[in-house]
């Protein structure tokens, strides 16, 4: 068994401007899975800059409203909703409410630096 508390992993910036905690990884926690799963947010106003995974990534709203973009298609996201993108897709996503923008990403397989391209 293993438990993790948010508020006690630090966080930081990611590439894509993101806050990130990166609540569980294969290589950092010795768990036995094949994704990473991170609590990500987008503070007011803000936006994670356009970037492209190698892997297959979900995001699944906690709270806020956002505005995803994957290609060329884009999409209002509410808590609850959940939403998958592609490999390789330009994708982005802006906080368009009043509230930061929480949201879990899971990233299959486990995300690393090399699998993220910043554009």
């Amino acid at each position: 068994m293993k438990i993790i508390s948010t508020k006690e992993v630090k966080g930081f910036v990611a590439a894509d401007k993101t806050h990130i905690r990166e609540l569980l990884h294969p290589e950092k926690n010795n768990v036995p899975i094949d994704y990473s799963l991170a609590h990500a947010t987008v503070a007011q106003g803000e936006a994670s800059v356009p970037h492209i995974l190698k892997y297959s990534e979900v995001y699944y709203i906690l709270d806020g409203i956002g505005k995803v973009h994957i290609d060329e298609a884009e999409k209002v996201l509410k808590k609850g909703d959940l939403v998958h993108i592609p490999p390789m897709a330009n994708q982005w996503i802006e906080n368009i409410g009043t509230t930061d923008l929480t949201f879990i990403c899971i990233v299959s397989p486990p995300w690393n630096p090399e699998c993220e391209i910043i554009l």
